[in-house]
């Protein structure tokens, strides 16, 4: 019997490519998986939560509705009526992540507070803030946008020398925002609940409206109407409303992903009652 020279060949070819393909394709899947996973990863994640929801920039005092991952700091200063300037070191800010689709976790750095010589006050840390946010709903710019977003915040009781609240305060709130082309509104709606006996400290109720136009870019002039309403406790009765003008700058490169924003604005008192007036407020963040 002989054996035919060109099927044996074809024959150790197809062998040879089956032996080859069984070799290759756990790579291939290894491969496959590995780029999966990179798609379904934490920085895919916050690319993909940026992308379905309005490209706004964060005001300089109204929380934003948008979840948001940078680092951010601001320092403020605060004129007391009594003639005395306080120092208000990062302003209760910090670390902002997106752990999952809808949530954003941000945990606050406690405020350093530098009275200065003519306070009757002590300097000291202010409590520790945290907040969780979660988007309930959200749209991007070329389609409806807007956004809709559940807070719950609260402070921890850490002050130093007399400063925070003494004791537990929870935050929760909603937060909105909608946008018409270049201009977009953004605002939340709050109540500060304290742990406990609330006689002192009351339940205050806290409105902040961010007006914002896009222009050049990068710049994002703004108007903010921030007021606080006390309807019980020590200052029961009383309303604070500050009018907010500023400008806020950015997303500018800065290395890799990690970007800059940066921006001031002055709050002014518009009603008689007022615990500090013209605050200066700067504020530095590195968004990534």
């Amino acid at each position: 019997m002989r054996l035919n020279s060109k099927a044996v060949s074809r024959a150790l070819l197809l062998l040879l490519a089956g032996v080859v393909s069984a070799q290759a394709s756990p790579r291939h899947k290894k491969r496959a998986e590995e780029k999966q996973k990179s798609k379904s990863g934490w920085w895919s994640r916050v690319a993909h939560v940026r992308a379905t929801q309005p490209h706004w920039i964060t005001p300089l005092a109204t929380v934003t509705p948008l979840l948001e991952q940078e680092f951010r700091f601001d320092e403020i200063r605060q004129p007391g009526p009594n003639g005395a300037v306080t120092w208000n070191s990062f302003a209760g800010k910090g670390l902002e992540l997106i752990p999952t689709e809808h949530i954003e976790v941000i945990t606050g750095v406690p405020a350093y507070l530098d009275r200065g010589a003519n306070s009757a006050a002590q300097s000291g840390w202010d409590d520790f803030p945290m907040l969780v946010k979660y988007r309930m709903l959200s749209s991007p710019a070329h389609e409806g946008n807007y956004v809709l977003t559940a807070f719950f915040g609260a402070t921890f009781p850490t002050g130093t020398n007399g400063n925070g609240a003494g004791k537990v305060v929870f935050k929760p709130a909603i937060a909105f925002g909608k946008g018409w082309g270049d201009f977009d509104v953004q605002g939340t709606f709050g109540a500060s609940l304290p742990a406990g006996t609330w006689q002192r400290l009351g339940t205050p109720l806290a409105l902040n409206t961010a007006f914002q136009y896009h222009v050049l870019g990068r710049f994002w002039p703004e108007v903010e109407v921030n007021s606080t309403a006390w309807p019980n406790g020590a200052l029961s009765g009383k309303k604070e409303t500050f009018l907010t003008p500023g400008v806020v700058v950015g997303r500018l490169p800065f290395w890799g992903r990690v970007g800059l924003t940066v921006g001031a604005g002055m709050q002014i008192a518009v009603t008689h009652f007022h615990r500090s007036n013209h605050n200066l407020i700067l504020t530095i963040r590195f968004p990534f």
